[in-house]
């Protein structure tokens, strides 16, 4: 029997349904197996930091590569922004300069939803990396995947993303931290 070169964490179960908006959105991190565009088609605009990210998905979104701690639109560009499991992959000490961002670009009573995992520090175990398995369920369609990185260097929690959002000035109008997951919905 061969060693996991990971840690794994539990499983998640995430059901998706599409959002009432006739606006595009903007998908950060959109990149990989780009959940949001294939539960929203062509309403998406998918960025990611990583050409080969975006290049990898197969859906109608408009992809572009772009950081989203600098993003190139304009102010008030947007009624929506979403992040599926897209923060566990930026660097910690850019969280704040995404959310600025996010904040600057959605429209006055835009939303911001995000999904990722409950990331603890790394606990005593040799394993560099913790990976997440999902299964994501939305109209006509089951995708399961994984999603791995580094250990955080803290707590990526439910009161993290809270706190970003209100030194930012969103407020959440939903909220959940169960079973490993966090989703919140902020609006500006």
């Amino acid at each position: 029997m061969t060693k996991q070169s990971y840690y794994e964490l539990a499983h998640h179960q995430i059901q998706l349904n599409p959002f009432p908006t006739t606006e595009f959105i903007l998908d950060i991190g959109g990149g990989g197996e780009g959940v949001i565009a294939q539960l929203m088609g062509n309403q998406v605009i998918a960025i990611d930091l990583r050409r080969d990210e975006l290049e990898e998905t197969d859906n109608d979104a408009l992809k572009i590569v772009m950081d989203a701690s600098d993003l190139q639109f304009l102010d008030a560009s947007f009624h929506m922004v979403t992040a599926f499991y897209t923060f566990m992959y930026i660097p910690i000490a850019s969280h704040q300069k995404v959310f600025k961002e996010v904040y600057r670009v959605l429209k006055p009573g835009g939303r911001f939803l995000v999904w990722d995992g409950q990331m603890p520090t790394k606990p005593n175990t040799e394993h560099d990396i913790v990976v997440m398995t999902s299964t994501i369920s939305m109209p006509g369609k089951t995708i399961e995947t994984g999603y791995g990185c580094h250990w955080p260097t803290k707590a990526l929690d439910l009161d993290h993303y809270l706190a970003m959002g209100k030194e930012h000035g969103f407020s959440p109008i939903k909220r959940n931290g169960e079973a490993g997951k966090i989703f919140i919905e902020f609006v500006k």
